[in-house]
């Protein structure tokens, strides 16, 4: 399903174009300023990594009309249930930029309060969060609420035995979650057509879990589905599966090299469609873009890389004990004992250089 073709051009669809009817030339432009914003982020978070500054980071980037939109769909009361690279999700809920680099600096356990955004921090257990989004719907359905939940996962996590239990249990129970697959053809190493002989899609079509291919370059249309999905979920119709069809244009991870495995002119080919020159030609074409313009969306983007580079050398690392803290909501014995244990252990290095 495509709303802007890779040339700019806006298009009609029978079914979804209501969907985006209210996203006039003005909103393109603040969604235009998101896309680049949240590239300058993971350009920035890439930097701090190749410095030392940051352990790991999993980079996004041709990834961002998929992230963008379907966040841009959201309500504040959904609930959001991530993988380890929803960058651009966390930036569209709110999240500081800075307090996303603290997971992958090592400074904190996980990096800001989900319950303060209704976003969950990362989860690197590939797949497990597709459950976890799947039993909060449940639960907003026992609760008698009309939101959502929504878990993004990447076209490799679909092969894990999480992800297909989820599929189950959401389907059985109508359970209002919307399940968001950025398929960039790549799981790690392995191409997507090794994994799945189908589409994605049709995969959640198996589990009784209606599903949806969009273009997932197209931040309309990736817009327009997932509001659709969450229409399906609020009114009480059940679970939907979206695969945004995308490309990872640079490594899995930091310490990924993708030129060991993905021929470069694969890489040429996705250029050509990446996400923000498509919005900038729709933008050119109906006049609403000029050096002004364009000056104020780059000037907001250094100032945001800016303040997370400051943010993320200004952090103050955790003391060590501090690693005991708020495991439990009360205390317990176990933690207790591992708490007296590791303080031992740190006080044997008293006197030496170590």
């Amino acid at each position: 399903m495509q709303l802007v073709t890779e040339n700019g051009a806006r298009v009609d669809h029978p079914d979804y174009s209501r969907y985006v009817d209210d996203v006039d030339i003005t909103s393109v432009r603040a969604l235009y300023e998101d896309l680049v914003v949240v590239r300058r982020i993971d350009a920035e978070a890439t930097a701090l990594q190749r410095q030392g500054e940051l352990g790991l980071w999993a980079p996004l980037l041709g990834q961002e009309a998929a992230q963008v939109g379907s966040a841009r769909a959201l309500r504040p009361d959904d609930f959001v249930f991530a993988s380890y690279r929803e960058h651009g999700v966390a930036y569209c809920r709110d999240v500081d930029p800075t307090h996303m680099l603290r997971f992958w600096r090592g400074s904190t356990h996980s990096g800001w309060n989900p319950f303060e955004y209704n976003m969950t921090t990362p989860a690197i257990i590939v797949g497990a969060q597709a459950l976890h989004a799947t039993g909060y719907a449940m639960g907003m359905q026992f609760d008698g609420s009309d939101g959502a939940a929504i878990t993004y996962f990447g076209d490799g996590a679909t092969s894990q035995g999480d992800i297909s239990e989820a599929f189950g249990f959401a389907a059985s129970f109508n359970a209002p979650v919307v399940f968001f697959c950025q398929n960039n053809q790549w799981a790690i190493s392995e191409p997507v057509s090794l994994q799945s002989r189908v589409s994605i899609a049709a995969r959640g079509r198996g589990f009784g879990v209606p599903s949806v291919r969009v273009d997932g370059n197209d931040v309309l249309a990736v817009i327009a589905v997932t509001r659709a999905a969450l229409e399906r979920a609020r009114e009480g119709s059940g679970p939907t599966l979206i695969e945004a069809v995308t490309y990872r244009m640079g490594p899995h991870t930091t310490s990924d090299d993708p030129s060991r495995y993905r021929p470069a002119a694969l890489d040429e080919e996705w250029k050509r469609k990446d996400p923000l020159d498509r919005i900038r030609a729709l933008l050119e074409s109906a006049g609403a873009i000029d050096d002004d313009y364009l000056a104020a969306v780059h000037q907001r983007a250094d100032g945001t890389a800016a303040a997370l580079r400051r943010g993320c050398l200004e952090t103050v690392e955790p003391e060590p004990m501090s690693l005991f803290d708020n495991v439990y909501a009360e205390p317990h014995p176990l933690v207790d004992e591992e708490r007296r244990q590791f303080a031992a252990y740190l006080d044997s290095f008293e006197g030496t250089d170590a």
